[in-house]
């Protein structure tokens, strides 16, 4: 073991004491029952739904009891970090109304941001080193690999302890002599555990859990080959949960396994341990099986699907907060959204994510809304992932708000087909004049396979006697009376009954008028139609079989 001014001699001169540390980061003053809450990202990837899943638990924890919650990015993994991965973060944040009480840039116990926290970690491992609960490991990769292959052939538990950790108890003159010559090392802990020791700990959601005891002498930190020293993780949040003041951790439950050491290193250091409540993972239904939401697998998993998406906020906020606590899936959305979430609630199973229950909630949500709060939302939408159609409702605002009142202001039931703003294209843009494309061929398969000099005569004469009317049944009238003068049957019964005298019924003329008017088989009533796009329009569209 090296002595106090050895260790020292391993860290710069200047390094404060951790008791500076506790120092700059006192207790916060808080009620007695208020939670501090930390998401903490790496920027290694995009962000998962699960990770506003787990950040939408921490907010409402932190917010419910007067507490506070804060967004620390953990990106000690340096040589993974994906470019632009942080401001990602940010932006989805943002997006789904979890913005931080406390963030890079913002609060009194940051930095927020690890790799910039390097001083204050090195504090803590000296301390460690001084102590004799942490020691220098010269193994290099290959060593560590061949140990493992030994552990294998013998078929013991793969890991760095026993007699399996050479560096452990190594004779210090050993260690004098290979910092002397400059040979890099990372730091280990020193772990307490023994080879039959159990642990057990009370986790907030599952209750009481009973493991094997850690007896791995885990890094703390990372080699001295490298620039800027960093602890690895389980190091590094100890240390920062402390100094932040975290009172409750809320993290999936891939981190259950890695509890018997955090504890460990939290009474080694002194600090008081955190209760930790490990979240269930979000599942996806695979044929007959359930399996874990994947980033690599489904697109879906990546919180820019819903963004990209343009699902409503408050829908995927309400569906997440449904799949906490199933509780909220039966309130109303508003009444849902404001409820407190409960860790007591949360199940152990991972909830099942259900795209058509999100879009069915997101339908049910729009319809509610008005026109302009529609309009509006579009437009966000559409400035960012759709330039054409946000310059196409710019130019016809008063349009679109005439074309959303169709079968949804006034009525019972109003329509639901609107589930996402990327679908306002295809749901609404044949009432945009720059996005629609004319059917101007006489010949056009949509339009029932009839000559072409049949569907022009149609159309000429109608346009010769056509009054826009807001009257369903006017409207009708006047199809009626050109198909008849055309040679369509009354109704699709006498068309049947005398095919050689008709070239259809008044069914099929109505069909080319509504593909004119719309480019679908399918729309809401002409009269409807019509009114939002005005007289111009329609007189446009409908003469555009003439020119051909």
């Amino acid at each position: 073991m090296l002595d106090r001014a050895e260790v020292d001699a391993l860290f710069p001169s200047d390094l404060p004491e951790v008791a500076h540390w506790e120092q700059r980061y006192p207790p916060r003053q808080l009620p007695a029952d208020a939670a501090v809450t930390r998401f903490c990202p790496s920027p290694t990837g995009s962000l998962h739904l699960g990770g506003v899943f787990v950040a939408l638990l921490d907010r409402a924890l932190a917010r419910q009891s007067d507490g506070r919650y804060l967004v620390r990015v953990e990106d000690t993994d340096q040589e993974r970090e994906v470019a632009g991965a942080a401001r990602e973060f940010d932006r989805a944040f943002e997006h789904f109304g979890l913005t931080p009480d406390e963030a890079a840039g913002t609060g009194a116990y940051g930095p927020y941001l690890q790799s910039e926290r390097a001083q204050i970690y090195l504090s803590h491992v000296r301390e460690l080193l001084r102590a004799g609960r942490a020691y220098p490991c010269f193994a290099t990769k290959e060593e560590l690999a061949a140990l493992t292959d030994e552990q294998r052939a013998a078929k013991l538990p793969t890991g760095y302890y026993g007699r399996w950790a050479p560096w452990r108890d190594a004779e210090a003159e050993l260690v004098r002599a290979r910092l002397a010559a400059g040979e890099p090392y990372v730091v280990r802990f020193r772990s307490p555990g023994e080879a039959a020791g159990r642990v057990s700990y009370t986790d907030v959601i599952r209750g009481t859990i009973t493991a094997d005891d850690n007896r791995n002498d885990v890094v703390i930190l990372k080699s001295s080959a490298n620039a800027l020293r960093l602890p690895t993780y389980h190091f590094a949040h100890a240390v920062d949960d402390h100094l932040m003041r975290v009172s409750l951790v809320v993290r999936g439950d891939e981190w259950i396994s890695s509890v018997p050491v955090h504890l460990q290193l939290f009474d080694a250091l002194g600090f008081e341990r955190i209760p930790y409540a490990h979240v269930a993972p979000l599942m996806k239904q695979d044929g007959k099986a359930k399996r874990k939401l994947s980033k690599r697998k489904d697109p879906e998993a990546a919180i820019e699907y819903y963004i990209a998406g343009g699902y409503p906020t408050d829908a995927v906020l309400y569906y997440l907060r449904g799949l906490a606590n199933g509780r909220l899936a039966e309130l109303p959305l508003d009444q849902a959204l404001a409820e407190p979430l409960r860790l007591s609630e949360c199940g152990v199973a991972g909830p099942l994510v259900d795209l058509v229950r999100l879009e069915d909630i997101a339908a049910d949500l729009i319809a509610t809304m008005s026109n302009e709060a529609i309009l509006a939302a579009v437009l966000d939408w559409a400035g960012v992932y759709d330039a054409e159609l946000a310059a196409a409702i710019e130019g016809n605002r008063e349009r679109v708000l005439r074309a959303l009142d169709i079968e949804r202001v006034g009525v019972a039931n109003p329509r639901k087909d609107l589930r996402k703003w990327s679908d306002f294209r295809a749901v609404y843009g044949y009432f945009l004049p720059e996005l629609f494309e004319l059917v101007s061929d006489p010949a056009d398969p949509r339009l029932g396979g009839l000559p072409a000099e049949v569907v022009q005569a149609l159309a000429t004469d109608f346009l010769a006697g056509y009054q826009h009317v807001n009257d369903s049944d006017a409207w009708f009238e006047q199809i009626r009376s050109a198909a008849t003068a055309n040679r369509f049957a009354a109704s699709p019964k006498e068309y049947k009954a005398d095919k050689e005298s008709y070239v259809g019924s008044t069914k099929e003329a109505a069909q080319i008028f509504r593909v004119l008017l719309t480019g679908s088989n399918r729309s809401p009533a002409f009269h409807l139609v019509t009114q939002a796009l005005g007289e111009p329009e329609t007189r446009r569209r409908l003469s555009a079989v003439l020119d051909a």
